[in-house]
């Protein structure tokens, strides 16, 4: 099993809380840019020396997992398009680091900036491609409290499933337009 988690806009020690409670020892930073102006707590290398100091090794791996790759041929109408980067390299790359280590049994968590994981390719994509392999993504919303992965892709399709009745996969593509 994988967790999932979003940093928004939280308090650093409010975030490393969240982690430990699920005794999480490594996090997976696959946000495409490893920075943020408003939240600069969690800006990559704040972020890695204070996972540090709890015992939580920081790997990042955005140029393989990210939301808005450097790759423009994933981009359709402005908007990233998750099928096409499932069948890239880089991706298939990031996916495999990852079922590695779930196959060691590390309690690990991928992190992205939005705090919703609805809206978020954490779910839309790399948890769907984790589903494939037999790999449950969990979403860490409270300390208490996850959402796996089947479960939110039935909310966010609004109870109809990732496939239709033909066998079709449901497509997601990213919220914004990227030009």
């Amino acid at each position: 099993m994988i967790y999932s988690i979003g940093h928004g806009n939280k308090k650093i020690d409010v975030f490393l809380n969240e982690l430990n409670s699920y005794n999480i020892s490594h996090l997976v930073d696959v946000r495409t840019s490893p920075y943020s102006k408003y939240n600069p707590q969690f800006n990559r290398e704040m972020l890695k020396n204070d996972l540090e100091k709890v015992g939580i090794t920081y790997v990042y791996l955005g140029e393989n997992l990210g939301g808005l790759p450097s790759d423009r041929s994933c981009y359709i109408d402005g908007k990233v398009d998750y099928d096409l980067i499932k069948e890239k390299e880089f991706f298939k790359e990031g996916l495999k680091r990852l079922i590695i280590a779930n196959s060691k049994n590390l309690n690990v968590a991928i992190m992205c900036s939005e705090s919703k994981p609805e809206e978020c390719h954490r779910s839309k994509l790399i948890g769907q491609e984790l589903l494939k392999q037999n790999i449950p993504l969990l979403h860490i919303i409270t300390p208490d409290k996850t959402k796996d992965q089947i479960t939110l892709m039935n909310e966010l399709t609004k109870g109809r499933g990732v496939v239709d009745l033909f066998g079709n996969e449901t497509s997601f593509t990213s919220r914004k337009k990227y030009d």
